[in-house]
């Protein structure tokens, strides 16, 4: 295993992008913020368990009967964890979990969390080799376990693996949701599905209420690399349960909270209270990274040259004292009434381009759900609008995978024509990454 040097802590940066001006009796504000953490995670942040905090990870792999058919997904399973748990720094705590009908604990099997050494590796890696196919799916008793696991030890930074092959049939949705609601802020969870048997809102909704990732794996053979990243992308996380917090003036009304890079996510539903006119939206666990969140406002109107103070943005971490939440940085949004038609007229090009990835994230899941029930021309006309707002913004990657299930004759205008056959592995891996975006070039 590699040394890791002294863990650092993360600074956090926040910058926003917006036209503040407003004609008169404008009400709208739009702005991107940028949060940018450097300094920890990935360049030695806090997984290690020796550090200022410990990190603990729980992996869940699906052994339901499906899983063996072929059997090239259980020993696909089977390899892409144990490759997992060679990538496990030393000190952090972990764990594995059989899931099926029931979940059931693989390793270390106490009820608790192993702490990662040569020696705990070593003896998780013999008990994956016992691992077989049998029984039926209910993700949420899984999660509920990873939950109980992780809860066992004192740790700041929690995380969850979560592999599925198939359709969540042996319990209902409610069920699921339940166990979600109970899970979201207590761990952060990636989903994968293996193969095209497993339903793609499944996958999504479960990285969505956890803010993972959601991924699919068509071919098991990919599994371990998969596998291995995302564990690498754990053990860079430095800070954990970080929120945005939104404070507002009295009378401004808050349309919308959305994380718009790397992925669509929308927060506005999430917000908890945090003091007078003051509300925090999760954002989960950071390592080095930069995120981009449109924020819109309504104020109230106000006479050309007239300016105020729209919203102000925080960084907000718990207190690793059990004290307050610290503020990690801040940016303001302002607004600013003014009778020059140009300055008011005016889009901020990040505000323009993340404007157009949300909507291209919406139309191309309205084009597959066109698509699925037999409107042609709705999904043409919706797939074809996503071809065009994929050009236009740059999204090579979202712009190949539409060209699998359209042929494109004009990009710039949206013309497509749809495909007679379309392989099922394309169709949903264009469905699970409908939401992933392209950052601005500034």
């Amino acid at each position: 295993m590699a040394n890791f040097s002294k863990p650092t802590v993360p600074q956090f940066s926040v910058d926003v992008y917006q036209n503040e001006f407003l004609p008169e009796g404008g009400r709208d504000v739009n702005a991107i913020v940028t949060v940018t953490s450097t300094g920890g995670g990935t360049t030695g942040g806090f997984a290690s368990g020796g550090g200022t905090a410990a990190a603990g990870v729980v992996i869940m792999v699906d052994c339901s009967g499906s899983m063996d058919y072929p059997a090239t997904k259980m020993r696909g399973a089977r390899e892409a964890t144990a490759a997992a748990v060679d990538t496990l720094r030393d000190g952090t705590h972990f764990a594995v979990v059989a899931g099926t009908h029931v979940a059931k604990e693989v390793y270390p099997g106490n009820g608790g969390l192993a702490v990662a050494d040569v020696r705990t590796r070593a003896e998780a890696k013999e008990a994956l080799r016992r691992l077989s196919a049998g029984g039926g799916t209910a993700i949420g008793t899984w999660l509920r376990l990873a939950d109980r696991l992780l809860s066992s030890a004192e740790l700041t930074i929690r995380h969850g693996i979560l592999l599925t092959d198939g359709r969540n049939e042996h319990e209902s949705p409610e069920e699921l949701r339940a166990a979600l609601d109970a899970c979201a802020g207590r761990f952060t969870c990636d989903a994968r599905g293996v193969g095209t048997d497993w339903e793609v809102k499944e996958v999504t909704g479960i990285a969505s209420a956890l803010l993972g990732t959601a991924d699919i794996v068509a071919d098991p053979a990919g599994l371990a690399a998969d596998f291995t990243a995302m564990m690498e992308h754990a053990m860079g996380k430095g800070v954990a349960d970080v929120a945005l917090r939104l404070w507002t003036p009295v009378g401004v009304e808050i349309v919308f909270v959305k994380q718009v890079a790397p992925s669509v996510e929308d927060l506005t539903g999430r917000r908890t209270e945090a003091g007078p006119r003051a509300g925090d939206y999760p954002t989960g666990s950071w390592g080095d990274e930069s995120r981009d969140y449109h924020v819109s406002v309504r104020v109230p109107q106000a006479a050309v040259g007239r300016e105020m103070l729209a919203a102000r943005v925080s960084l907000i971490a718990p207190d690793p004292a059990g004290g307050d939440p610290r503020p990690l940085s801040q940016g303001l949004v302002r607004a600013v009434w003014t009778d020059d038609l140009a300055m008011s007229t005016s889009i901020n090009p990040q505000v323009a381009h993340y404007t157009g990835q949300a909507e291209l994230a919406d139309v191309i899941q309205q084009g597959l759900d066109a698509r699925k029930s037999g409107d042609r021309d709705g999904a043409t006309a919706k797939l074809g609008r996503a071809v065009q707002l994929a050009a236009a913004s740059g999204n090579a990657d979202t712009a190949k995978l539409l060209s699998k299930v359209v042929d494109v004759v004009d990009a710039a205008t949206g013309t497509v024509r749809l495909k007679a056959k379309v392989a099922e592995a394309d169709e949903m891996t264009l469905e699970t990454r409908s939401t992933k975006t392209v950052r601005v070039k500034r």
